[in-house]
């Protein structure tokens, strides 16, 4: 080898050599090395590679990034610059780790990532930590996986195969080998357990423990939807048997230790084509002209018990999840759909919140505690919202639960007339303290007896959805309160939503003036009354979804804590979640802790309950994802059964790789990619959120109205590409 070969060899071999050196320390990190011992790890074997190692100790030792623990030897300072926190993966393989406590994110490249994945809990170094601007690091452990199993779709080959996982940010196949194959065929969407990834393996290794089926067809879609997010179908046997043996019977000796409301005129108002009723509403005059209500709600905690495999299951569970044509519930059907079912002429073991307002609306008295009660009447939304407009009990073939018309109860007309009244005097204390109103619009879809999307079609909430939501509110409310105010502070679960982030909301400012609307930031009551102002002025236009949606990504997300901060979202002090128990693990921990602390009893340990709430709060982030992974799917599915027509669309985003266009009837989102333009050359605009044509100098803008076809639409990817025809007006 030549001089020049080998000066260059040595100084190949010391290029990055901080992190070699800080590597080496750190796979290693209970020896100290000295500069020898480095440069033999190194295989740098000549004199100005020692030298150069000798300096880059030293100035490591000088930053304390390595610690001088004897003369001349070193060893890894497992104290500075090292931090925990959470993968969150791009597209393109690399990664941001998101810190506890920093504001800024750490950028970490993809052949930094050391086999970690997204949602991975890492230890990482940070390599030059920056004030203002975005740090670099390694990550140098895994502390603890986000998940081990993974849905996507088997390559197979004679002896081993590939499985092509169906997420973006997984930017490894996993490999499979003959024996853990388990019988699966090529090209079948299965689930896979990542069971090891070897030092130098290129992919981890795992084994198939389910096959799915068929990619694309609407049974596999579903159920591989549920395993990506980690949700279980099916109850175990041994729960459902635990279940079906509980004693659901309404007993006199149970009766007794409960106050009873079942002479109370009470009913329900629920979804048309709702199985679970979790709660009713009771309403009567007092004869001080006050009225009392009763927000009642079931006593799931009667039949689940702690310590039992039902509560284990409904606590792993931890909510209900309500996909587009299914829902899996938190509770077996004994349970959810019968003995905690609110149903009409039912007696019910109930936990109540009762309430004496004024003609204001405000609580003079309140009550807590088991009751026993009888639904009087079942009404749908649109059977409530029918008597509120009209003021009278004639319910309509049309909207009547039984398909046939009818006159409801003079009593029950009146009721709900008054609960009206008193609600909107609720809400409209609410807003006026800050609270701010999402109103957003829910996609449904009118489906076939196989599933296919025959239609889509919208809900927003009436007067009636806004009656339950009130009297639900002031019963969370009022219950969190309740415990908050208590001295010595006691354990409880708390719904917690904090300020919106300041750069957030900055960002909200600049989107939706391209729209044409305005934010006032310059305080907290300005922001809550400019954000209310925008979403009520935007209610009905083309851009509703759009601006809805980008307004609550702009909040913060609500999660369950013993640590009460309040809820900004809401305008409350304190906020809990008690009305739902039949589908959310939080309320049957708050229906618990409330009857421990009205029993006198002494305040349990707050860490056991914390470690709950957070496994909550990620299983909520579970079910929403699932939700949401439904929806785009049948929307997909929609538009590619309509691949033919014209659809008027909005621009919802501009990004430097394509154009994102919601369709206006439908919600659909899909991109149309700026490589696919052939009319001319479109450079990105980053400022005005749009893309400009070099030669034409047309502008494709945000919240530009544009007609698109689809071009594409891929349900097992989840994916719609269009094809812009141009803007509408031309």
């Amino acid at each position: 080898m030549t001089k020049r070969k080998k000066k260059k060899s040595s100084q190949n071999k010391i290029n990055n050599l901080s992190q070699k050196i800080l590597s080496i320390l750190r796979e290693h990190q209970e020896k100290s090395f000295n500069y020898k011992q480095i440069a033999a790890k190194l295989k740098v074997n000549d004199a100005s590679g020692r030298n150069q190692i000798i300096k880059k100790l030293n100035q490591l030792a000088g930053k304390k990034d390595i610690l001088a623990v004897d003369r001349g030897k070193f060893q890894i300072n497992l104290q500075h610059n090292y931090y925990q926190g959470v993968v969150d993966m791009t597209s393109k393989g690399d990664a941001y780790i998101v810190l506890e406590n920093e504001d800024n994110d750490v950028f970490v490249p993809n052949n930094q990532l050391n086999k970690a994945l997204d949602g991975d809990l890492v230890k990482i170094y940070i390599y030059n930590k920056r004030r203002n601007r975005r740090s670099e690091g390694e990550v140098v452990e895994i502390v603890k996986r986000n998940k081990t199993k993974f849905v996507g779709t088997l390559a197979k080959q004679e002896n081993f195969g590939f499985v092509v996982v169906n997420d973006t940010k997984m930017y490894t196949d996993i490999f499979i080998g003959k024996d853990q194959l388990d019988k699966a065929e090529n090209g079948m969407l299965v689930l896979v357990e990542l069971q090891e990834w070897k030092k130098k393996g290129d992919s981890p290794l795992g084994k198939i423990i389910e096959v799915l089926g068929k990619p694309g067809e609407h049974e596999t879609e579903m159920k591989g939807i549920l395993a990506t997010n980690d949700i279980a179908a099916e109850f175990p046997e041994e729960v459902e048997t635990f279940a079906q043996q509980l004693d659901t019977s309404i007993t006199q000796q149970e009766i007794n230790k409960r106050r009873d409301l079942r002479e109370v005129l009470t009913f329900t108002i629920d979804p048309k084509d709702a199985k679970d009723f979790d709660d009713a509403l009771s309403f009567r005059t007092l004869d001080n002209g006050n009225v009392e209500i009763g927000i009642h709600i079931a006593d799931v905690s009667h039949y689940v018990q702690p310590n039992t495999p039902l509560d284990d299951e409904a606590y792993e569970r931890a909510t209900s999840i309500y996909l587009v044509d299914r829902v899996i519930p938190m509770l077996p059907e004994i349970l959810s759909n019968k003995a905690c079912s609110l149903r009409p002429h039912e007696e019910k073991f109930t936990f109540s919140a009762i309430f004496e307002l004024n003609a204001q609306s405000k609580v003079i008295n309140q009550w807590f505690g088991r009751t026993v009660t009888y639904s009087d009447a079942r009404f749908a939304y649109e059977e409530a919202q029918h008597i509120i407009e009209t003021k009278q009990g004639k319910i309509p073939a049309e909207i009547a639960i039984e398909g046939e018309s009818y006159e409801a109860d003079s009593k029950v007309v009146e009721a709900i007339l008054s609960l009206d009244k008193l609600a909107k005097i609720l809400r409209k204390k609410r807003m006026q303290s800050g609270a701010i109103s999402f109103d957003k619009v829910e996609v449904k879809f009118n489906l076939d007896e196989d599933n296919e999307p025959l239609g889509v079609f919208f809900k927003t909430a009436k007067d009636a959805n806004k009656l339950i939501e009130e009297f639900m509110l002031l019963a969370n409310k009022k219950v969190a309160e309740f415990i908050a105010k208590q001295e010595p502070k006691k354990t409880f679960i708390y719904r917690c939503h904090d300020e919106p982030n300041d750069e957030k909301l900055t960002s909200l400012e600049t989107l939706v003036a391209k729209f044409g609307y305005k934010l006032n930031l310059s305080s907290p009551k300005a922001i809550s009354n400019s954000l209310n102002g925008l979403l009520e002025e935007v209610q009905g236009k083309k851009e509703q979804n759009l601006v809805d949606t980008l307004t609550i990504r702009s909040m913060s997300k609500a999660y369950y804590s013993t640590k009460n901060i309040g809820h900004y979202g809401l305008a409350f002090d304190a906020y809990s979640h008690f009305t739902s128990p039949i589908r959310r693990y939080p309320d049957i921990m708050a229906h618990r802790l409330l009857q421990h602390y009205l029993d006198q009893k002494s305040s349990p340990d707050d860490e056991v309950y914390e470690d709950r709430c957070n496994h909550c709060s990620d299983m909520e982030n579970f079910a929403t994802q699932a939700e949401r992974d439904s929806i785009k799917y049948m929307q997909v599915k929609f538009m590619k059964n309509h691949q033919d027509e014209t659809f008027l669309g909005v621009i919802s985003g501009v990004t430097e790789w394509g154009i994102y266009i919601e369709v206006q009837e439908n919600k659909c989102e899909g991109m149309v990619r700026l490589r696919d333009l052939n009319d001319d050359h479109y450079d990105y605009d980053p400022e005005n959120f749009a893309v400009v044509g070099r030669n034409s100098k047309k502008v494709y803008q945000l919240g530009d109205d544009v007609l698109v076809k689809v071009k594409e639409a891929d349900v097992i990817k989840r994916h719609l590409d269009f094809h812009l025809l141009g803007h509408a007006e031309s």
